[in-house]
């Protein structure tokens, strides 16, 4: 018997089903139900809440959130071999776990969801930093989901959570602290995976505020920090010039010196400036 409910090990599951991990997936299993259930607790209160699972796998997580008891679970799966497996949780559970066969990056879940929504994932490596900037950056803000809880690789996760001065602090982290709380609950080893990986990873939860810390538009701000970060050492005078003739200018209004780098610049300023670029005439 498995820690947090009727059904059988993860590794039994895994074994009948044939399910070993494949590295063009990104797939890397997480078996220990005993964390995966420590994840989904990460997530905050899941009864009354419908929550989206990118990447279930053979359904560790699944299983977490389900016990932990999520209202509804929708697990995106684009391994069709690992259909079978997340058939026996959803049998087990009955009306509480939709399944659906296809990529995340193409599919719409909000038609199978109903409010409050959360998504939590051990997202597959080669796809969570896109999965997470498209939730950040949505045409409209707040956002449809309350909280995401996700696992990254954990050089990915500190720089979700990184502060300017840092090597790690880039676009990732002002898109991220712009709008929402992020911080690290947890880390985990590499053994604790199968395949084990060649890093830690770590688990982020990003809480959505309701409105963005500083005003900015948000295509303007994007503009802003990509440039910057793109062309990180060089001085931002120089690595913004193409966004306005009169750039030093507007980076010293926004009390930014023309001589800084990206990675020296908080959120802050970054907004500041993002603002008097929309307003500048040209």
């Amino acid at each position: 018997m498995s820690a947090i409910d009727g059904l059988p090990p993860l590794r039994e599951v895994i074994a009948r089903h044939d399910l070993r991990a494949k590295k063009q997936l990104g797939q890397n299993f997480l078996l220990d139900l005993n964390l995966t259930a420590k994840i989904a607790r990460a997530a905050g209160d899941l009864t009354g809440c419908d929550v989206i699972e990118v990447g279930p796998g053979p359904g560790g997580l699944t299983r977490g959130l389900l016990a932990e008891g999520a209202r509804h679970v929708l697990a995106i799966e684009k391994d069709a071999r690992a259909l079978p497996a997340l058939a026996e949780i959803s049998e087990f559970y009955p009306g509480r776990l939709h399944v659906i066969n296809g990529d995340a990056l193409e599919i719409d879940p909000l038609a199978h969801l109903t409010p409050p929504i959360r998504i939590v994932a051990n997202l597959p490596y080669n796809v969570g930093t896109e999965l997470l900037i498209r939730w950040l950056t949505p045409a409209e803000w707040p956002p449809f989901w309350q909280s995401l809880t996700l696992m990254f690789q954990k050089e990915v996760a500190e720089r979700i959570v990184a502060k300017p001065g840092g090597k790690a602090y880039g676009r990732l982290a002002v898109l991220a602290q712009w709008r929402t709380d992020a911080r690290i609950v947890m880390t985990l080893p590499p053994e604790a995976f199968v395949p084990a990986p060649k890093i830690h990873s770590a688990v982020v939860h990003l809480t959505a505020l309701p409105e963005p810390r500083f005003p900015a538009d948000p295509k303007v701000l994007n503009r802003v920090v990509a440039a910057g970060f793109n062309q990180r050492r060089k001085m931002l005078r120089a690595s913004l010039k193409g966004l306005h003739p009169q750039i030093e200018d507007l980076l010293n209004a926004a009390g930014i010196s023309p001589t800084a780098r990206a990675e020296e610049i908080g959120l802050e300023e970054f907004c500041a400036l993002a603002r008097l670029l929309a307003a500048a005439p040209r």
